[in-house]
């Protein structure tokens, strides 16, 4: 084979490799995107009553079910239940779309600086790293949009008449109060909790998948199920505390900070002050996160068969 020949097969097997690279990309851009929109669907509720409860004064709530009879009997089963969910709804398929493309992103870098074992593949560690990745520019989706989510789900137990009218007109209200950054508040917060959460969710899954997938055949959608539940409860269980004070800091009326916050959540309620809402987050996790993983695994064999 001439000089001339070799160069057009190299670079014909390189655009090979990034036609394979970019529609893997494109698979799991798509397929995140789906299993958010079956995430929102199925945990907004059980989110509503945890936000609630993590930004309400010690007294107002004896529980996450007064939560949940309070907001009906005041705004109604679905519009009560479902408060704020626009936001996720919108961003939900860029913010997991994201997620998942970041995890395929951060697995190819963590390819390029440590050795995979192509036997068994990704070690936990090295899923781990990859997932903490992920979480980057996942942040610059999911901070502006909760802070949005909690806006809206935080008016339905103040006094008075709605502030917002629409997620747009808090996007509106909160630039023409404080700029960029006060629509971007909490965004340092997000990051401290999605970083090691989505480390811990990608490790959890990749785990339980390995360990529930039979020698001789595909994973069953009961086994993908369970792998995505438990990998929900363990990034909560993981990052509880921190995510309080990510929503105390976005659903402040006034100007604050992460100290401050950290410090009037103490005071007030010690070390278990970090953690109101947790029943509801845990009961949310499971069912969601399933329904993510579930919806994720269906458009991979839908996209595979397409494509």
């Amino acid at each position: 084979m001439s000089t001339k020949e070799e160069v057009k097969a190299v670079v014909k097997e390189e655009a090979t490799v990034a036609k394979s690279a970019l529609a893997t990309q494109a698979r799991s851009f798509v397929a995140g995107g789906v299993g958010g929109v079956c995430a929102v669907v199925t945990g907004h509720p059980f989110d509503l009553v945890k936000v609630r409860l993590q930004t309400a004064e010690k007294g107002v709530y004896t529980g996450a079910l007064d939560v949940v009879k309070r907001t009906i009997a005041r705004e109604g089963l679905v519009r009560g239940m479902y408060a704020g969910v626009s936001a996720p709804l919108i961003g939900v398929t860029p913010m997991f779309a994201v997620s998942f493309w970041g995890y395929g992103v951060g697995k190819d870098l963590v390819r390029q600086v440590s050795a995979v074992d192509e036997r068994t593949g990704f070690s936990i560690a090295q899923i781990s790293a990859a997932g903490f990745f992920s979480a980057i520019p996942m942040t610059l989706i999911t901070a502006p949009f909760e802070r949005v989510k909690i806006m809206l789900q935080l008016q339905g137990q103040q006094k008075g008449p709605p502030k917002y009218k629409s997620s747009t007109d808090v996007v509106r209200q909160l630039y023409k109060t404080g700029g960029v950054a006060n629509v971007f508040r909490g965004a340092g917060a997000t990051l401290a909790r999605d970083g090691p959460g989505s480390a811990a969710y990608f490790a959890t899954y990749e785990y339980l998948k390995r360990r529930l997938s039979p020698e001789n055949g595909e994973l069953s959608l009961g086994a993908v199920s369970f792998a995505g539940g438990a990998a929900g409860v363990s990034m909560w269980l993981l990052v509880f505390p921190v995510d309080t004070v990510k929503s105390r800091l976005q659903g402040a009326t006034e100007k604050t900070s992460v100290g401050k916050v950290v410090r009037d959540v103490y005071a007030k309620g010690g070390i278990k002050g970090f953690f109101p809402g947790v029943g509801p987050a845990m009961l949310r996790s499971f069912p969601a996160n399933a329904a993510t993983f579930v919806g994720l695994e269906l458009t991979y064999k839908a996209w595979d068969k397409v494509f």
